[in-house]
């Protein structure tokens, strides 16, 4: 192990609010470090200190002499004049047409999207996250012992994650990354270190190790921030009772974990919450019927599709950048008009859409008055909030609440226009990229706010955490004019794409699944065989709490040994077995139909 950078006894303040107060540690080699705290709680300030970008009030940051190191910022500080060759492949002494025949380079132009830019394309026309892809990538291309990014997976769709993380993984190279992504930090983060108060707290592991930690903290000291420990909680049970691969770490102790977990309840109740939908919603959401949807040029991004969203249900829609992702989220809120086709909206559906563009508010409004003009008190599932408290559970302390809205930055104006989208009670959500500019904590609790959240939900987000923790089904854009369903979720999506993108290569014309698959099933197939797993699922739910309660019962019985009643003891095991076997049954029907609807 070489050491890379240490620092010492480092402090950095702005104004009169102090973001490192003392802090001192260091990089190896080899080290994958994510970091991880609250918005404004001085990640960015530690990163910019620690690769010399900002220098420190107090103590001392040493480099290693022999440091090859690359920092890629959320600032995108490049010549609007510079084409993306001038920034990407002529430092590496390679003119344009020299850089089809370095394999690394290839690899990194491709894995983050830039190729599909063009080389002689000009930054000044880029948008910003286009810009920050460039940057990435020309931090990529070169020999490095250590890689410093902010934020890397804003402006990257879940295949550009996925490829990213590989890509750090087999180079080897120190990596520190701030990041919300919690499966890009559990994937590739050794090490994770939490900013807060001035101080930075080290935990071996990634987000599922940092979790666990957290919450194991909070019940040895009986902390006083109660709703914070119970998100950890929360979290962590999920963690647990989700896909092994989130908690298959030798590190992560399972068996402390399972005690801690023990009485927490799943994150939510469907069958309550989708009965709870269906009666503010009634039977019909939106519509869409044999839709042709087209971009404004005229290009066809869906036709002939027939969708119809059911009360309670949630969705996670994914595609690669430009798919249309956000267009058809339009089209669902009616902004877009089909180009065949017809679209239908239920009488006592109330749309909630978060955009990816910022509402336009007065300037000089407080924030908590921007808040309380929407409404002063929202209804989440048994739970009465005022503006001022979910405000603060979605990352505004009271004190920020005064805030002109002028004063807030971009991604405190994020933060806000979904605060507000919430106080309006929707009964159906859109949500296009909430991730985007929340920190972990705030993460946690939209989720744990959706969790008692009674309505129709259509989620699009690069974050495949959060996709798995809050959707109940995926569905993909591929580009082939098809809305494909993925029961394997998101690792089958990118699957897919990974075959899809070999047959391109190998030139082998192949039917995308969608398509095959679409001459098997009729759409009326499809529709019927989603009602199946749905209706299988449900009664599957209800006989598990049935079981649950004649076990109960059982042991009850068990208990009082003088006066055993073995006929009444019979007679629940009797109705036990009997209903095991309908739970058999009814799974067996949901796998039938999941294996039915496979790739479509």
């Amino acid at each position: 192990m070489v050491n890379l950078i240490n620092l010492e006894n480092v402090h950095k303040s702005f104004g009169l609010k102090t973001l490192l107060n003392g802090v001192s540690l260091g990089v190896q080699s080899g080290d994958r470090i994510g970091v991880v705290g609250l918005n404004g709680g001085g990640k960015t300030t530690l990163l910019e200190v620690l690769s010399g970008i900002e220098q420190p009030d107090q103590g001392r940051v040493s480099h290693n002499s022999a440091l090859r190191m690359a920092v890629v910022t959320q600032r995108a500080e490049l010549d609007p004049d510079a084409t993306i060759a001038d920034v990407v492949v002529r430092p590496l002494g390679l003119e344009t047409y020299e850089w089809a025949s370095n394999a690394k380079v290839r690899e990194v132009l491709a894995g983050i999207g830039v190729d599909a830019l063009g080389l002689d394309t000009k930054v000044g026309g880029l948008s910003g996250g286009e810009r920050r892809r460039v940057n990435l990538a020309a931090a990529l291309v070169q020999e490095l012992d250590l890689v410093v990014l902010d934020e890397p997976t804003n402006h990257l769709d879940v295949e550009g994650v996925e490829w990213l993380a590989q890509h750090l993984l087999s180079r080897g190279i120190a990596v520190v990354v701030v990041t919300h992504d919690r499966w890009f930090l559990d994937t590739v983060a050794t090490t994770t270190w939490e900013v807060h108060d001035g101080t930075v707290d080290i935990y071996e592991g990634g987000y599922n190790d940092w979790t666990f930690a957290r919450a194991e903290r909070a019940r040895q000291a009986d902390a006083a921030e109660q709703r914070r420990q119970n998100l950890a909680r929360k979290e962590l049970a999920w963690l647990r009772r989700g896909a092994p691969a989130r908690t298959s770490k030798p590190r992560y102790r399972i068996e402390a974990a399972e005690a801690l977990i023990k009485d927490v309840p799943p994150p939510r109740d469907s069958v309550e919450l989708t009965a709870f939908a269906k009666a503010r919603q009634g039977k019909v959401v939106v519509e869409l019927e044999d839709a042709t949807i087209t971009t404004p040029d005229g290009r066809v991004l869906v036709e002939d599709l027939t969708w119809r969203l059911a009360p309670g249900e949630r969705i996670g829609l994914v595609g690669v950048n430009g798919s249309g992702k956000t267009t058809l989220l339009r089209t669902l809120a009616g902004a877009h008009e089909l180009a065949a086709g017809k679209r239908k909206e239920g009488k006592t559906v109330r749309l909630g859409w978060l955009r990816q563009e910022l509402d336009d508010l007065d300037p000089s409004l407080r924030l908590l008055d921007a808040v309380e003009a929407v409404a002063s008190y929202v209804q989440l599932g048994k739970k009465e909030l005022s503006a001022s408290q979910l405000a603060e559970r979605l990352g505004f302390p009271p004190k920020r609440q005064r805030t002109p809205v002028g004063d807030l930055s971009g991604g405190e104006r994020r933060r806000l226009q979904l605060t507000r989208v919430l106080m309006s009670e929707p009964n159906l959500l859109l949500l296009d990229e909430p991730t985007n500019d929340l920190d972990i904590d705030t993460l946690q609790e939209l989720e744990s706010l959706l969790d008692s959240w009674a309505g129709t939900l259509v989620v699009i987000s690069h974050d495949r955490y959060l996709i798995e923790r809050i959707a109940d089904s995926t569905w993909a854009l591929y580009g082939d004019g098809k809305l494909t369903n993925l029961p394997g979720g998101i690792e089958e999506y990118l699957r897919t794409r990974e075959r899809l993108a070999a047959q391109r290569s190998t030139n082998t014309p192949e039917p995308s699944p969608a398509a095959s698959d679409a001459k098997k099933i009729s759409n009326k197939e499809f529709r019927e065989l989603n009602k199946k797993m749905s209706a299988a699922m449900r009664k599957v739910e209800r006989l598990e709490a049935d079981i649950a309660k004649i076990e109960q019962d059982m042991a009850e019985i068990a208990e009082n040994i003088e006066a055993l009643d073995t006929a009444k003891l019979a007679q629940l095991s009797k109705q036990k077995d009997e209903l095991e076997q309908q739970r058999e049954e009814q799974t067996m029907i949901w796998l039938e139909a999941a294996d039915a609807l496979e790739g479509q």
